[in-house]
């Protein structure tokens, strides 16, 4: 990608300049080579019910959390492809790794969008600062002057103890008696917030995905965006940060932040499968791989990662051509995304419970290792983005005339 302008608020230490920026090859081949360490903490790391401090550093030294990052501040300004390649190689491992790594790579993202001053705030002394989120509009809000005061309690804030910034949802009042609210997300340091913890599920454990409340901190103006900025490509950081990376739709780039990780959780799921499938015999004596429904699941799985790949690709390539062109892709064809979003990790968990059921009562312990990978994709189903119901209603009809409802595209 294009490298950016630097301003003179910036100091020049930040800025990545090529020779130090990894390729795209170069970074995935480092996350392939944390699988086997991934899944030997796999176990504490559920029990901890957070992703090992030790696991975040590997990460941040080889580079992951900057592929998206503007290299203004030290990152690697990188097509989404190689951030969701990097992630289904995690999961195929480690999910909850590959969950919390998604959703704070994603944010390096979105602070492009913001006024530069945000960046500043969390970058200007070290670029590694990461940061959490949870964009439900729970957020009170109250208009002052120089920015808002803002209250709330947020839920599924995933990977939250590892940093140092949260990206929170509130609405913003109608200026007007009768106008609709405005939606932003509102960026806070860890000393503004308390984390509860309150994570303890089936799967994706080790996501540690606490509660967060803010009692009534100020937050400037600058620490904001509004998501109508992100829906139609006015972002006030645009102004500085120019690739066209960052023309991408936000709504576009976050939702595959939180299935693409399913796919790889799949995938592992699969490999496992087939080394537990390859050499078992029942307990009737009958050989597995022998057995059709059990052949029938290992081709299902195997095209269907192959397909959801291939549509990932394809639609990010799209959005990609139309962000260097400078256009906006029309509605229906965002929606159509959209809902193939959604549909992925729907997709992945009918898949994985093929896989577990023809495992036959072998299955069922928990030193099995699809059990992870069946518990972990189920878990990740139950995020509001992935229910692919919501959005396949508005997508279907808006083809059939209706208006669209839904602008997080």
């Amino acid at each position: 990608m294009n490298s950016q302008t630097a301003t003179q608020t910036v100091p020049s230490t930040h800025s990545a300049s090529a020779r130090e920026i990894p390729t795209a090859q170069e970074l995935i081949r480092r996350a392939q080579r944390l699988q086997p360490v991934l899944r030997e903490r796999a176990a504490l790391a559920a029990q901890q019910r957070r992703v090992p401090e030790q696991t975040v550093r590997e990460m941040q030294e080889a580079g992951l959390f900057r592929v998206l990052q503007a290299r203004r501040y030290g990152g690697y300004e990188m097509s989404p492809d190689v951030f969701y390649e990097i992630q289904m190689a995690l999961a195929q491992a480690c999910m909850s790794t590959a969950w919390i790594y998604g959703v704070i790579a994603v944010h390096n993202w979105q602070m492009a969008l913001l006024d530069d001053r945000a960046s500043q705030d969390v970058w200007g002394d070290d670029t590694s600062v990461l940061i959490a989120s949870s964009y439900m509009p729970k957020g009170q809000v109250q208009k002052v002057e120089g920015g808002f005061r803002f209250s709330g309690r947020w839920g599924y804030s995933s990977g939250i103890d590892h940093c140092q910034w949260v990206l929170l949802g509130g609405l913003v009042p109608p200026a007007q008696e009768g106008g609709a609210p405005e939606y932003r997300t509102f960026l806070l340091p860890r000393a503004d917030i308390e984390v509860l913890d309150t994570w303890d599920t089936m799967g994706l454990r080790a996501t540690g995905s606490h509660d967060v409340v803010v009692k009534d901190a100020f937050v400037p103006e600058h620490r904001t965006h509004k998501s109508a900025d992100g829906f139609a490509g006015t972002s006030p950081g645009l102004a500085i940060n120019t690739a066209p990376l960052y023309r991408l739709p936000f709504g576009q780039i976050f939702v595959r932040a939180v299935s693409s990780s399913a796919i790889g959780a799949l995938q592992g799921a699969l490999l496992s499968f087939r080394d537990f499938a390859s050499t078992r015999v029942g307990d009737m004596g009958t050989r597995t791989a022998e057995q059709a429904p059990v052949q029938t699941a290992v081709a299902e799985a195997s095209v269907a990662i192959d397909e959801m790949k291939l549509v990932l690709q394809r639609n990010f390539a799209s959005l990609m051509a139309a962000a260097e062109a400078r256009i906006s892709l029309d509605i229906e064809t965002r929606l159509h995304y959209r809902y193939q979003a959604a549909m992925v990790v729907e997709r992945c968990a009918q898949l994985v419970y093929r896989l577990f059921v023809t495992s036959g009562a072998r299955g069922l312990f928990n030193d099995n290792p699809l059990v992870r990978h069946f518990l972990d994709i189920h878990a990740g189903r139950t995020h509001y983005a992935n229910n692919p119901d919501l959005f396949a209603r508005n997508y279907g009809g808006v083809l059939l005339g209706h208006d669209n409802t839904d602008f997080f595209i």
